[in-house]
C-alpha cells in the first residue's frame, strides 16, 4: 500500500486576531487560580491558529488536520467553531472563517464524496492505490456523511453570529444543490449509487465490502454512509448520529434557502428529504433496550440489525443536543446517554484515572479527550460539567495540550501528540464555563 504521508508541515505563524488575544486575558485573570488549566486553555484555545491555519492568495483558508498534510472537512470546522462566536467585530477572524466556508464549498463542489482535501491539485494521497475515483485535489475519498453537514454547520453558524452574507454566493447555491441531490442518490445507494470504495489493506475497517459497494441495506429515508466519523467502514451503513446530523442541516439549509436565496421551491425540497431522515430515524434508528428503555442505535442497516455502540468522535450519541437534532431533556437521548456512559457500550472504558469512551480507531483502553470534552459539553448539571473539566485536566499526560486518545490506567500513554480538534473542543468547553461563571 502505497501512502503519502509528509513530515510535520510548518506554516506561517498568524497574528492572533483581537478577539481570541481578549478571551486570553479574560482566562489569565479567570484561571489565575488554577495555573495548571490555565496553561492548558492558553495552549489550546489558540492551537488552531498558531499552528494549522494557511490565507490562501484567493481569499479561501486551508486549515491542516495537524499532523497530516490535509484538510478533513470535518476537523477544520471543529478546529475553529469556538471562534464563531468571538467573529462579529473581528475582521481578522471574518477573513479566516469566511475563508474556511468559501475553501469547503469549492472542495465540495469538486468531489462531494471526498472526506479530504490537499492544498493543491497535487494528487497526493493518503493511500495512492484506492480503488475509487480518485482526482488529484483528494487526499482521501471516504463518503462520510457527516462531512459536508460540518461545512453547512460552520456557514449557518457564521451568519448567525456575524449577520455576514457574503459567503453566500452563486457557488454557496450550486453546492447546497449538490448536496441534496447527493443525498438523495444515497437515500438509495444500492440502486443509483455510483460511489465505490475499496482499499488493499488487512485492516477490516479500511475498506468496503461487497466490491466497495457495501453490505446491503434496506430503503429506510435515512441517507446511506460508506465511513464513521472516526474513518472507519461502517458496520451498517445507517449511521444513526449521522443522519441526526443531516436532519438538522437540512433545516438549516431551508432557513439560507428561504431568507438568503428567495427560493421557496428548493425549501421544499430540502423539507420533503429533512422529513425522510426525521420520519426514517424514529421507525428504524431506536432500539427498545431491555436495561436502558428506549435508545438511539449507532447504526441500522434497516433490516433490523443494529450496532449499540458509542465511538468518541463526534457525531455521536453522546453529542446528539450538540449537532442540533433534540434537546439535552429529551427522554430517548438520556436512555441513550446512560447506556453510551455504562460498561453496555463496548468503547466505554474504565481505569485507574478516568472512565469515558474510546473508539474501535484505537486500543482497547484508550479514553478519547474528545468524548470527555463532548461529555463536559452536553452535561445537564454544572457538576458534571466541572468533573469534565477536572478530569481532563488531570489526563494531559504533562504536555499542556490533548490528544486523540490515552490509556485509562496512564494518561502519559496516548495517540497524537498534535490533535487540533481535541485541543479546540477542550478550549471550547473551558471557554463556555468561564462564560457561564463556572471557573
Amino acid at each position: 500500500m502505497k501512502q503519502f504521508r509528509l513530515p510535520v508541515i510548518s506554516l506561517p505563524k498568524l497574528a492572533l486576531p483581537a478577539a481570541v488575544q481578549a478571551v486570553l486575558e479574560e482566562a489569565d485573570v479567570n484561571l489565575a487560580h488554577r495555573p495548571k488549566l490555565l496553561r492548558l486553555f492558553n495552549n489550546c484555545f489558540p492551537n488552531t491558529l498558531q499552528t494549522a491555519v494557511k490565507l490562501m492568495d484567493d481569499g479561501t483558508t486551508f486549515i491542516l488536520t495537524g499532523d497530516i498534510p490535509a484538510m478533513w472537512l470535518r476537523d477544520s470546522v471543529e478546529q475553529v467553531i469556538h471562534y464563531v462566536p468571538l467573529a462579529k467585530n473581528d475582521p481578522a477572524l471574518q477573513r479566516i472563517i469566511g475563508g474556511l466556508i468559501k475553501r469547503h464549498m469549492a472542495c465540495i463542489r469538486i468531489d462531494p464524496y471526498a472526506n479530504a482535501f490537499n492544498e493543491s491539485a497535487n494528487d497526493w494521497h493518503w493511500n495512492a492505490e484506492d480503488k475509487t475515483d480518485m482526482g488529484p485535489w483528494v487526499w482521501e475519498r471516504k463518503f462520510e456523511l457527516d462531512s459536508i453537514c460540518f461545512s453547512i454547520r460552520l456557514a449557518y453558524m457564521y451568519w448567525k453570529e456575524t449577520g455576514l452574507t457574503d459567503i453566500f454566493d452563486a457557488g454557496f447555491k450550486e453546492t447546497m444543490r449538490i448536496i441534496l441531490d447527493l443525498w438523495r442518490t444515497e437515500q438509495r445507494h444500492l440502486e443509483l449509487s455510483p460511489y465505490r470504495f475499496t482499499r488493499d489493506i488487512e485492516i477490516p475497517t479500511e475498506t468496503l465490502y461487497n466490491d466497495g459497494l457495501g453490505m446491503p441495506v434496506n430503503y429506510t429515508g435515512m441517507i446511506w454512509s460508506g465511513f464513521r466519523p472516526s474513518d472507519d467502514a461502517c458496520d451498517f451503513h445507517y449511521n444513526i448520529p449521522a443522519n441526526m446530523f443531516a436532519a438538522a442541516v437540512l433545516g438549516q439549509m431551508c432557513e439560507i434557502a428561504e431568507w438568503v436565496f428567495r427560493d421557496l421551491a428548493f425549501v421544499q425540497e430540502l423539507r420533503k428529504l429533512e422529513a425522510d431522515v426525521r420520519h426514517g430515524i424514529e421507525l428504524y434508528g431506536i432500539y427498545r433496550h431491555p436495561e436502558f428503555g428506549p435508545i438511539y442505535a449507532y447504526e441500522t442497516d434497516g433490516f433490523g440489525n443494529y450496532c449499540l455502540m458509542d465511538d468518541a468522535g463526534t457525531p455521536g450519541l453522546l453529542s446528539i443536543p450538540y449537532l442540533g437534532f433534540t434537546s439535552k431533556d429529551d427522554p430517548i437521548y438520556q436512555n441513550t446517554r446512560r447506556f453510551a456512559l455504562s460498561a453496555a457500550n463496548p468503547y466505554y472504558y474504565e481505569g485507574k484515572v478516568a472512565s469515558g469512551i474510546g473508539s474501535p480507531h484505537t486500543p482497547p483502553q484508550y479514553i478519547w479527550h474528545m468524548a470527555l470534552s463532548m461529555q463536559g459539553l452536553t452535561a445537564s448539571t454544572d457538576e458534571e460539567k466541572l468533573a469534565m473539566i477536572a478530569v481532563l485536566e488531570s489526563t494531559d499526560g504533562d504536555t499542556g495540550f490533548m490528544h486523540e486518545g490515552f490509556h485509562a490506567d496512564d494518561p502519559s500513554v496516548y495517540t497524537r501528540d498534535w490533535f487540533v480538534w481535541s485541543n479546540s473542543l477542550f478550549a471550547q468547553l473551558v471557554h463556555g464555563a468561564m462564560k457561564d461563571g463556572l471557573l
